[in-house]
C-alpha cells in the first residue's frame, strides 16, 4: 500500500446538487400553488428557515417569484417578460456557444425542430445562411430571430402563448405537430439529470416537448452544465432517448462518460 488515503469531497460540492434540486422544487411550488410561506418551505425540505430565505432570494434575482413577508409569491403576468429577459442572460456566453455547436449540426436543406429557450434560439445567428431550411417553431423569440434568413422557410406553431417561455403550447400545437416528421429536433430543457431524464416545470410545456420528440428522427438536447444534477415536478424524456447533447465544459466527466455508455453522443461548446 502507498499509504495515500481518499479525501472527502468538500461540503460545498456535496451541497451544492441538493440546494439547486431544492430552488427547482420552491419555484415549481410557487408556480403551482401562486404563494408559499418560509416555515411551510423549511418544515418540507428539512432546512433551516435562514436557507430558505436565501433560496427565496436567489430565485427572486432569477425572476421565478417575488418575496413578501413570510414567503413568496408567483410574480404578475406583467412581469414575464423581465423574468424572461433575465434568463436569457444568465450563463450567456456558455448559451452562445452551445448555439453555435448544435447550428453546426444543420445542413442546408434540412427540416429542423426548434424548442423555445432561451439557449435555442442562439443557434440562429449560425444556421446556414444559403440554401433552403424548413424551420418548425413554437418560440416567438425564435421565429423573429429567423427573420435574418431570407432563405428559411418558417412554420409557427398555433396554440396558447405561455409567457413564461414566450413559447406556444397546448392541444392545438399539439395537433400540428402529429402530422409532422422533421428530422432534427433541438430541444431545450430546464432540468436534466441522469436517472430522471429532462424534466420540466408544467405539465403543458413538458406535453409540447413529448410531441416534439415524437415528430423527430433526431433529437438533439440544448443544456448548459447549470441545468444538470436537477430534476424538475414533471418528466419529458428519459436521456436514451436522445441522440445529441450539446453543453459546455462545466459538465462534469462522471456524466460525461454515463450519457457515453447510453449510446449518446456528448458535443462540448
Amino acid at each position: 500500500m502507498d499509504g495515500s488515503t481518499t479525501e472527502p469531497l468538500p461540503r460545498g460540492e456535496l451541497e451544492a446538487p441538493l440546494m439547486l434540486d431544492r430552488r427547482s422544487r420552491i419555484a415549481a411550488l410557487v408556480r403551482q400553488r401562486g404563494s408559499v410561506r418560509v416555515h411551510e418551505l423549511a418544515e418540507l425540505f428539512q432546512v433551516s428557515p435562514v436557507t430558505i430565505r436565501s433560496d427565496l432570494a436567489h430565485l427572486e434575482q432569477e425572476g421565478l417569484l417575488v418575496r413578501d413577508r413570510g414567503g413568496a409569491v408567483a410574480p404578475a403576468t406583467r412581469s414575464a417578460l423581465i423574468a424572461f429577459d433575465q434568463r436569457a442572460t444568465m450563463h450567456l456566453a456558455a448559451k452562445q456557444r452551445i448555439g453555435c455547436a448544435a447550428a453546426s449540426l444543420v445542413a442546408p436543406g434540412d427540416t429542423i425542430l426548434m424548442d423555445a429557450g432561451t439557449t435555442v434560439v442562439e443557434m440562429v445567428p449560425h444556421l446556414p445562411r444559403s440554401g433552403p431550411l424548413t424551420v418548425v417553431t413554437n418560440a416567438l423569440n425564435v421565429a423573429l430571430e429567423l427573420r435574418l434568413l431570407p432563405e428559411a422557410r418558417v412554420i409557427l406553431l398555433g396554440g396558447a402563448l405561455n409567457y413564461a417561455t414566450f413559447g406556444t403550447l397546448g392541444p392545438l400545437a399539439e395537433q400540428a405537430l402529429e402530422g409532422m416528421a422533421v428530422a432534427k429536433l433541438f430541444l431545450a430543457a430546464e432540468s436534466v439529470d441522469l436517472a430522471t431524464g429532462v424534466t420540466d416545470s408544467t405539465i403543458e410545456i413538458a406535453q409540447i416537448k413529448r410531441a416534439m420528440v415524437r415528430a423527430a428522427h433526431q433529437i438533439i438536447l440544448l443544456a448548459d452544465s447549470s441545468k444538470w444534477g436537477r430534476t424538475g415536478f414533471i418528466k419529458v424524456t428519459p436521456l436514451s432517448a436522445i441522440h445529441t447533447v450539446v453543453t459546455d465544459a462545466g459538465l462534469p466527466e462522471d456524466q460525461r462518460a454515463a450519457l457515453e455508455r447510453l449510446g449518446v453522443g456528448v458535443l462540448i461548446a
